[in-house]
């Protein structure tokens, strides 16, 4: 089952560093951001995880965790995490079911062969589950800002209903 904005997500459960399953329920009541990204130690990936760990503290501030997403093994996630000093957590999804489920596999084009990547793209999903905005295709460059906001403006108006 595919995601859908302002719909609740499919259930799910997946394996992260640090010992840690995450599920569609396991962060209700909290913000939960999913970033998804091709590989660990490629310079667009560094540069975007490095991002969401200089910002880290004012996600967690405005009440949303993080976790990253590739299609990793443990391993190379936890030498990644340690190399970098992440203070979130990365999800190993080596089957691919997550990026299915989010549909971020894309056929892409690599030193002109045709071969199965992920597209980089980042989810908010809403502290009921609920998928709230999508960035799909994006570039590094400010997202992590913009997503940031979009977290902050969550949180806000969570406060106004309350």
């Amino acid at each position: 089952m595919a995601v859908v904005v302002n719909k609740p997500l499919p259930e799910f459960e997946a394996q992260a560093t640090g010992g840690l399953k995450v599920s569609n329920a396991s962060h209700q009541g909290q913000i939960l951001v999913l970033y998804f990204y091709p590989k660990d130690n490629t310079p667009g990936c560094t540069t975007e995880a490095m991002q969401f760990r200089d910002k880290y503290a004012d996600f967690v501030k405005a009440g949303a965790a993080v976790f990253g997403v590739s299609r990793d093994n443990m391993k190379s996630h936890d030498d990644f995490k340690g190399k970098l000093e992440l203070p979130f957590e990365l999800i190993a999804d080596t089957e691919e079911k997550l990026c299915h489920m989010f549909g971020v596999v894309k056929n892409k084009i690599m030193y002109g062969k045709k071969v199965k990547g992920i597209e980089r793209s980042t989810f908010l999903v809403g502290p009921d589950g609920v998928l709230m905005q999508e960035w799909r295709g994006l570039k590094v460059p400010g997202h992590v800002e913009e997503v940031l906001k979009a977290v902050k403006s969550m949180k806000a108006a969570q406060k106004k209903a309350a």
